[in-house]
């Protein structure tokens, strides 16, 4: 998969020290990963919630921070919609972000 922007997991974690390492362990599996649909996703990350409209919520850091994607399955690209603190994520709609 590509994902698209990793600058906007780099500028989070020059704010959250903390995250840096799950998110470059999380961009490093996925960058790998051959994805076809769901069920691949949830195989590795079974944490993960699909949350429809081709968004996919992860939890970052024992659930310490939250990254939404959107998925092109047919392209093979992620892209990144918002990474955030849980209190940022209460306040965004997160299927239509």
């Amino acid at each position: 998969m590509r994902v698209i922007a990793k600058s906007t997991l780099r500028t989070f974690w020059e704010k959250h020290n903390d995250s840096e390492v799950p998110l470059k362990t999380w961009h490093k599996i996925v960058e790998k990963a051959n994805w076809k649909n769901s069920h691949d996703i949830k195989a590795i990350f079974t944490d993960a919630s699909i949350i429809g409209n081709n968004r996919v919520v992860f939890n970052i850091k024992g659930n310490n921070y939250r990254l939404i994607v959107y998925i092109v399955f047919k392209m093979q690209k992620v892209f990144i919609r918002f990474v955030g603190t849980h209190k940022e994520y209460d306040r965004i709609d997160a299927k239509t972000i």
